[in-house]
């Protein structure tokens, strides 16, 4: 399973109300289970059976201190963060072979179509809630995409 993957499903268990998060992808099975608020968030990833039964415990990285150094953040573009609607799969044009619908540098209209997701067999236009330049494109296409996460930055 992607790294990113389960960074992101870690946030979501301890963000959320939930306890407990198993999900099977493949022959892989991550279970995220949220323990008191003494001890850190364990993950347990499982070996399909026909390999050698082994269990890998991964524990959440521990809380920075506030009075700890400040830490360079990765330049990230400023503007509008424009996020997913929904859980899907993400796609930057209309069909295999046709030309995205925006570039970096692409200017948008507020309402026009940045993307499509794929979500139950229905193709869902995403519109732009903002008007302006396309500064970055965070998803790749095809790649699935989580409720909240962001797609593009508008400047």
């Amino acid at each position: 399973m992607d790294l990113r993957k389960l960074k992101t499903l870690i946030d979501l268990v301890a963000e959320s109300d939930i306890e407990e998060l198993e999900v099977t992808e493949g022959e892989s099975k991550v279970r995220i289970v949220k323990s008191s608020a003494s001890q850190q968030n364990q993950v347990v990833m499982m070996q399909p059976q026909h390999q050698h039964p082994a269990q890998y415990q991964v524990a959440a990285p521990a809380p920075v201190a506030a009075a700890a150094a400040p830490v360079e953040v990765a330049a990230v573009p400023e503007g509008h963060v424009v996020k997913s609607p929904m859980v899907g799969t993400f796609y930057r044009s209309s069909a295999p072979g046709s030309p995205a619908f925006v570039e970096v540098g692409s200017e948008i209209k507020e309402g026009g179509t940045l993307c499509i997701i794929e979500a139950m067999k229905l193709l869902n236009e995403i519109e732009a809630d903002a008007s302006g330049v396309v500064k970055k494109i965070l998803v790749e296409n095809g790649q699935p995409v989580e409720f909240g996460q962001p797609l593009f930055i508008i400047g």
